[in-house]
């Protein structure tokens, strides 16, 4: 899935992309496309800047943060990504990081490969905290029995040992 930026100047021009699931690699266990992902952008080119703006939508399934149940993540992204050229592009070593030089790239050459900005911004927008449910109780820390499906029997008041001698105090 390349962008070829040679075919582009001046005006904004709208590309449409399909990425198979199998080509994006999140190296994370908790991340699994179900299924493509849907890449729109619009390209503008300037001089020496390349603007990107667009939405990635599809399908993926993450972890429960308390149960580890999978969570079923519908992605829906808006974003802004700028490239410049090397020439253009600070390279003072102490300066302070305005929040538009966190979309902004270095141009490498005349394509950019769409599905690295598509695998970028889904991890950059994956919820910090997924819940199965609101009112998730989560695993037992004793025995890891999911508190959804049963009780355990487990003692939940075990006390830190360091705190122990509060406990007579009354």
């Amino acid at each position: 899935m390349i962008l070829d930026l040679t075919e582009i100047e001046g005006d904004p021009r709208p590309f449409e992309y399909v990425v198979p699931a199998a080509d994006l690699d999140f190296d994370d266990d908790r991340l699994k496309l179900t299924g493509d992902v849907n890449v729109s952008c619009e390209v503008v080119r300037r001089a020496a800047q390349v603007d990107v703006d667009g939405s990635i939508a599809g399908m993926a399934e993450t972890e429960c943060a308390r149960c580890l149940r999978s969570v079923p993540w519908s992605i829906g992204i808006e974003f802004s990504v700028s490239f410049v050229t090397p020439e253009n592009f600070s390279t003072a070593k102490e300066r302070e990081v305005s929040a538009s030089d966190l979309d902004t790239d270095v141009l490498e050459s005349d394509q950019i490969e769409v599905k690295e900005i598509a695998r970028e911004q889904i991890l950059l927008n994956l919820p910090e905290q997924v819940l199965c449910s609101p009112d998730c109780k989560g695993l037992c820390p004793q025995c890891g029995a999911d508190l959804n499906l049963l009780d355990c029997k487990c003692d939940q008041r075990e006390v830190d040992p360091r705190w122990a001698a509060l406990k007579n105090i009354r």
